[in-house]
């Protein structure tokens, strides 16, 4: 059923789905699920979307950085963060399609007090506490088919030797200070609240809990310089944060007025000691961001931050949640700016998942576990249902009958049964050979032009990041390829033999 350019199954990474994807309500497992690949084992995807020309006189290949959060270590990996890296991880792959140099970072950020607090309460130290999620992220990461190429840790040394070299950086543009500063405190956001934007009760708007005073000594950034500058990047970028509703969050932000923010604290241990002052360590966010950067060195290395640039920066994209876009979209391009470094080309910050239109928590025992999803129901169910139901850059729900239905309904019933209809017909007639070449069966075939025509809608919806139209889109081929084999039916062909059972070979390959 090839039709010119392959394209269907590798960037959403929907992958084998001819292995019986139909579930039961209540649901039961794939009747022969594929193992899970392993990290290491990594099956890169090899169709293009379009050919090229010799490799030997062409240039080297455009680099495309793309990363998720570095995430924080305080609990294990959740459905939030897995919808993340499936997503980054089926950008990735279309990127890798159009033959560029990915290079996909993920990684754990693990320093600050929420770290120490969670691991004291699991009777750990700090260390220990963090290679026990940061491994767990890893496995599950293996369990998705997440193909990344740069997992970094921000207790890495190789980080802080970057991290050092950019607070001295920013240090030499004066834009560091120390000063008293007093407000109120949000410790599960680890961050200083304007009294303006909390909730009834001085609570977090985001972790909904009471903010506690605090007044410190520390050392702070002069975002207040950058806000000017801020501005002329959203005016002549206007794509730098996306989607737009985002941009406009983050314009408002900037139009209010920047205040400096403070970088280190005296009162947290587990942390980067501050290069000029050990007594205090390097504010969480001033620690992780860098991991971008970080990632890039290889271990074992000598690692510098000019090293980390000329490795592979500026990022393409930055892929995030919402309640992360403040310091992902304001104070780190200000920082960059600051230490005389490009900013990425794109922040795209997405919604939030709720279940059964709830939002989340263990409080209310309607958690959802991606390993648990996965074991059920398979890798591509999982990943598919994500990209296709929830549109990307808002929030989206998930309830067990509606991932049946999409599932079944897609995969099993489209995507599924062409594959099992086109390799049955395959083996029956044509000892599962393909008995012409795919593209020269089908020259000068409406089938596949209409097909081509579908592949580019697809790369189009790809490149502007509208995941659920993509597979939409996708899932128009399997449409359009099923009934190509309804109106062709070649079963007929074969049986009457001759001419008819070259005709019905060509349909099939």
């Amino acid at each position: 059923m090839a039709a010119g350019r392959a394209f269907l199954c590798a960037p959403a990474c929907i992958g084998a789905t001819a292995r019986r994807l139909a579930f039961a309500s209540p649901p039961i497992r794939p009747l022969a699920s594929a193992p899970h690949r392993r990290a290491g084992a990594r099956a890169r995807c090899c169709a293009t979307v379009s050919s090229s020309s010799d490799a030997s006189t062409s240039a080297p290949p455009p680099s495309y950085v793309i990363t998720t959060p570095l995430y924080y270590v305080n609990a294990p990996p959740h459905m939030g963060s897995a919808y993340t890296t499936i997503a980054a991880d089926a950008i990735a792959r279309f990127q890798r399609l159009l033959e560029k140099r990915v290079i996909f970072i993920t990684g754990t950020d693990e320093h600050g007090e929420k770290i120490a607090t969670s691991a004291e309460a699991s009777g750990r130290n700090p260390k220990e506490h963090c290679d026990i999620i940061s491994n767990s992220y890893k496995t599950l990461w293996a369990d998705l088919d997440i193909e990344y190429d740069k997992f970094i840790r921000t207790t890495d040394p190789k980080h802080e030797a970057v991290v050092n070299d950019f607070y001295s950086r920013v240090l030499s543009s004066g834009d560091i200070y120390r000063a008293d500063y007093e407000g109120l405190y949000c410790v599960s956001c680890e961050e200083y609240k304007d009294e303006k934007e909390l909730a009834e009760n001085n609570c977090c708007p985001v972790h909904l809990k009471p903010c506690l005073p605090r007044k410190e000594d520390n050392y702070f950034f002069a975002l207040s310089k950058y806000q000017h500058k801020l501005e002329e990047l959203l005016t002549r970028n206007p794509s730098f944060v996306r989607p737009s509703h985002r941009l406009h969050e983050v314009e408002g932000w900037i139009k209010s007025g920047l205040r400096d923010f403070s970088i280190s604290r005296a009162s947290v241990e587990w942390g980067i000691p501050v290069p000029n002052d050990t007594k205090q360590t390097i504010y969480v966010w001033f620690d992780a961001l860098l991991g971008y950067l970080s990632a890039s060195v290889d271990d074992g290395e000598q690692a510098s931050l000019q090293q980390a640039v000329d490795r592979g920066w500026p990022a393409s994209l930055h892929l995030i949640g919402k309640d992360i876009l403040r310091f992902h979209a304001v104070y780190w391009p200000a920082m960059l700016m600051s230490a005389g470094i490009s900013v990425p080309d794109a922040v795209f910050g997405h919604g939030f998942l709720t279940k059964d239109g709830m939002k989340m928590g263990k409080s209310l025992g309607n958690t959802l576990e991606p390993k648990d999803l996965v074991d059920r129901f398979g890798v591509d169910a999982v990943r598919y249902f994500f990209l296709r139901e929830v549109e990307f850059g808002n929030d989206g729900d998930y309830s067990e009958e509606r991932f049946i239905n999409t599932v079944n309904a897609h995969l099993a019933n489209t995507i599924g049964n062409l594959l099992n209809r086109t390799l049955g017909l395959l083996k029956k007639n044509c000892n599962s050979m393909l008995a012409f070449d795919s593209i020269a069966a089908v020259d000068g075939n409406s089938f596949k032009n209409n097909v081509e025509n579908l592949v580019d809608k697809a790369k189009s919806h790809y490149e502007n990041l509208s995941l659920t139209s993509a597979c939409e889109t996708i899932l128009e081929i399997g449409n359009l390829g099923n009934l190509y084999i309804d109106e062709q039916a070649p079963w007929s062909c074969f049986k009457q033999g001759g001419e008819s059972a070259e005709k019905a070979a060509k349909v099939n390959t």
